[in-house]
């Protein structure tokens, strides 16, 4: 063996991202096959951000600006808070790492339901943190049990709404509610990649409903779902100022590039703004469509606020994927769980709907 690792790595659970679909037609003999694994979008980057991105193409020889200053005005007078309540980070994910790294020493509580995001265990095992899950009630969060959950010993709770794979949401009065309950010293991250898909009225904006009230809470967004911009890895995080500068600190140099952040800039604009709003629509619609069928199908489907549907199928989860795998649509299993599938293009829906086909 070449080196030592440290122990908490030797048996790290891996991250493991959903197969592409050119490794799925390779491996079942296709001619080609379809992704609908990883939540992306299928649309591309918008019209007028990629003709931004384009355009600054020439200056890939410059290192970006560290702190992604312009971006954090923007973003800062998006939601009409102080810059210093706004950090830029790689991704939410990015930025919920830098939090574990601000936040947690080893033997420290991190709380959070679970099934939830994969990534929760994997950070919590790193910080060689003590990970307490509250599991699901139903296919929803239980915010009374995680607020239960929380000891002195407690430092981050983590709440990702809409829930990934669920995509179900809590709503902000639930949420106030268990910020009310718990300790102002323990952080709550308010994860909401998703925010854009949700049409529940129980959701309200949580940096204004949510933040003003409680300092420590963040609340944490990407550019990489709704937006198209997934390969840039960009996302960002608001809150009160000493959490945002804790979180800062901990960042690695020149974390968020150049063509991220024009990206970013461009998609705040107006016009971009206009082309979100096209593009989410369709995707929202083509969920609904997507879940009627499924359930005409005889499929259990858990009502998402995402952009992509939860089958609750348990144990056939292993089978079910391979099958679907094997005819080229590439989906997320989750052993003995069920299967996640993301809401893809009509043309893409369409195959996926008529592939996996009555139960």
């Amino acid at each position: 063996m070449s080196g030592r690792p440290r122990a908490v790595v030797d048996g790290l659970p891996q991250y493991k991202p959903g197969k592409s679909a050119a490794q799925a037609a390779a491996d079942h003999q296709l001619d080609e096959a379809i992704k609908l694994a990883s939540n992306e979008s299928s649309y591309g980057p918008l019209p007028s951000v990629l003709a931004a991105i384009v355009s600054e193409a020439n200056t890939l020889n410059r290192y970006p600006d560290h702190r992604s200053q312009a971006v954090r005005d923007a973003l800062a007078n998006k939601h009409s808070v102080d810059v210093n309540q706004v950090t830029v980070g790689c991704g939410s994910v990015g930025l919920l790492q830098q939090a574990f790294m601000a936040y947690v020493d080893a033997g420290d509580e991190v709380v959070y339901p679970w099934r939830s995001f994969e990534v929760h265990p994997v950070f919590s095992a790193i910080a060689e943190a003590k990970a307490v899950t509250v599991p699901l009630n139903g296919q929803s969060f239980d915010l009374e049990a995680v607020a239960a959950a929380v000891t002195d010993q407690t430092k981050l709770v983590i709440l990702s709404t809409p829930n990934n794979p669920t995509g179900t949401v809590c709503s902000t009065k639930d949420l106030n509610h268990l910020l009310e309950s718990i300790n102002s010293e323990v952080v709550v991250i308010i994860d909401e990649a998703y925010l854009e898909f949700v049409t529940d009225e129980s959701v309200a904006n949580a940096v204004t409903e949510i933040l003003p009230q409680h300092s420590n809470a963040a609340v944490f967004r990407t550019f990489s779902k709704a937006y198209g911009l997934a390969n840039l890895r960009v996302g960002y995080a608001v809150g009160h100022p000493e959490v945002v500068g804790a979180i800062d600190k901990v960042a690695l140099p020149f974390l968020v590039n150049g063509l991220a952040q024009t990206a970013v800039l461009a998609s705040l604009e107006p016009q971009a703004e206009t082309e979100l709003k096209v593009r989410v629509d369709e995707v929202i619609s083509e969920r609904s469509r997507v879940s009627t069928e499924l359930e005409a199908q005889g499929w259990p489907v858990t009502p998402s606020q995402a952009n992509f549907v939860w089958l609750p199928v348990e144990e056939q989860a292993g089978a079910l994927f391979q099958r679907l795998e094997s005819m080229g649509v590439v989906t997320r299993p989750f052993e003995n769980e069920g299967l996640r599938v993301t809401v893809g293009s009509p043309a893409e829906n369409d195959r996926f709907l008529e592939v996996i086909g009555p139960r």
